[in-house]
């Protein structure tokens, strides 16, 4: 038999009060967020300790713990203990004695045998012998997201998970939106990278709502003109590619046409006016459009110098189909030009769900996307953002379970996330977070009987955090594994003490950086080499 604690002197809903029985010493063996059982008269019970503290007004400064119950083992005389269950139904009583939990209790509770599929994140305690363990398809069914402040080992994280993940399912489909090309380095041959240098994405796979937020003026009465003149423009472009008996075709099918000839017809438009000033949302629209076209850093957009349907290529290249060994696709976002980055982003998510949505029986293709920095796409405020980028996530979010899409969401400021699409998430890793902000949105999302574990969050170490939700047998305190130096994704931020030690940059530096600056070309060599 284990440790006895102490004996209960109060039961209030799902929390219970136990007076301390200190050893000789005047210490007790109680440790806060331990796990602890109760040997009730008609179950065993199980709770966290979620609060320590003197209670001064009693004589002898009585020692007091304050307990969470996590879940209970039946017990019936025929069948004896019952397997493990979250919740409690049988509470203890007063004066029912309180022990440490032992090992094989720590294991029934946090790893029960549910026949599903597992995975090992990490461990529960710092000697590894007790491991994290969560469940993948409750993971992935019911979207995760993963919280945290920069240095809180949120990237090494997001890796840990997505390697564990691929190790049990190596043909998955995993997209990842990398904004700062961190993550190529932790899955090597694994991944494929898509970037403005190694895919196209052709402008004609925008669809009408993205098109307005690309071409038209952000002004509400100018946007109105100009928006009903692109889509007479981008509709009379589709039906000369592809022939006016096409009816099925609208403006957001998904089909080629010629921006050419988008803007012959505009020209044709303006020709057709009789006052000067009529012709401005002409010209605005022309000039927007000319503009996209005319910037190399727009190329793999707007550059296609032949119109092709090559959307069964780029989807087969995005979405993994075939895996070919390779289950994770990083979109290197860095590379993006600012302008049209929430653009791309709303054309690869609006693409992912249609995908799924039409796939149809003995097509699906269950889906994961992982979103970094997701506040910065679906934001907590109603109208900021990209407006195409929040309905096409906000979508995922909502009804993409329905077709076997599922959706990560990674985040530094939880509370610039939208709380909406947040509480669609069935599991959330939380990791160490000081701002009080972040920490008051993150405590509205957590469940009631994970309050105990949020008050850790400020004291937590890099890599542990609070798992709570549909993956996690119960609310835990995790700490993520360790990944080989090899495996990490790539760190952002600049060695001071050690850069500022000598005075080692050269005047080629400058040229390099002037190159890459100039090309947008992160590759690109000094401009001797560049023009060798």
């Amino acid at each position: 038999m284990t440790t006895q604690l102490g004996r209960i002197v109060a039961v209030a809903g799902a929390g219970v009060t136990v007076k301390l029985t200190p050893d000789e010493h005047g210490a007790s063996a109680a440790q806060i967020q331990a796990l602890v059982r109760v040997e009730a008269a008609q179950s065993v019970v199980f709770a966290s300790v979620r609060e320590l503290r003197v209670d001064a007004r009693a004589a002898g400064d009585t020692q007091i713990a304050e307990l969470e119950l996590i879940g209970e083992q039946a017990r019936t005389p025929a069948r004896g203990l019952h397997p493990f269950q979250r919740g409690v139904v049988h509470f203890p009583a007063l004066g029912d004695a309180v022990h440490e939990a032992a090992a094989e209790d720590w294991r029934r509770v946090y790893m029960p045998d549910t026949g599903a599929k597992q995975m090992r994140l990490g461990d529960l305690d710092r000697d590894g012998t007790l491991p994290a363990i969560l469940l993948s398809d409750e993971l992935l069914s019911k979207h995760f997201a993963i919280l945290g402040t920069t240095g809180s080992g949120k990237s090494c994280s997001v890796a840990v998970l997505l390697r564990q993940l691929l190790d049990g399912h190596p043909n998955g489909h995993v997209i990842l939106l990398d904004p700062h090309n961190e993550y190529q380095a932790a899955f090597g041959d694994r991944c494929v990278l898509v970037n403005p240098q190694s895919m196209s994405l052709p402008y004609w796979l925008l669809n009408m709502e993205e098109m307005i937020e690309l071409y038209c003026s952000p002004d509400a009465a100018q946007r109105e003109l100009e928006s009903d003149i692109l889509k007479r423009a981008v509709m009379a472009a589709k039906q000369a590619f592809h022939g006016a008996e096409q009816t099925h075709i609208t403006v957001d099918t998904p089909v080629p046409f010629r921006l050419t000839t988008v803007v012959q017809h505009i020209d044709r438009e303006m020709g057709q006016i009789n006052k000067g000033s009529d012709s401005l949302p002409f010209l605005r629209l022309k000039a927007r459009i000319e503009t996209l076209r005319s910037d190399a850093r727009f190329a793999f957009m707007f550059g296609q110098i032949s119109v092709q349907d090559t959307m069964a290529d780029i989807l087969s290249r995005v979405l993994r189909i075939p895996v070919a060994g390779k289950p994770i696709t990083i979109v290197d976002l860095s590379a993006v030009p600012v302008e049209i980055v929430d653009a791309v982003v709303s054309l690869l998510a609006r693409m992912i769900f249609d995908f799924a949505v039409w796939g149809g029986p003995g097509a699906e293709v269950p889906i994961l996307l992982v979103c970094e920095e997701a506040h910065r796409y679906i934001p907590n405020e109603p109208d900021g953002g990209f407006q195409p980028t929040l309905k096409a996530l906000s979508r995922i979010a909502k009804e993409g379970r329905k077709y076997g899409i599922s959706l990560g969401l990674v985040t530094q400021r939880p509370s610039e996330l939208s709380e909406t699409i947040l509480s669609q998430c069935g599991t959330l890793f939380a990791l160490r977070m000081s701002n009080d902000r972040d920490q008051a949105f993150v405590q509205r999302a957590l469940p009631d009987g994970a309050r105990g574990l949020f008050a850790a969050l400020p004291a937590l170490s890099n890599r542990e955090a609070v798992v709570v939700g549909e993956a996690a047998a119960v609310p835990m305190r995790m700490r993520f594994a360790e990944l080989p130096a090899d495996a990490r994704p790539r760190a952002g931020q600049a060695n001071f003490a050690a850069a500022w030690q000598k005075d080692d940059p050269g005047r080629e530096v400058l040229d390099g950086v002037i190159a890459r600056w100039r090309r947008q070309d992160r590759k690109a060599g000094t401009p001797r080499a560049a023009a060798e």
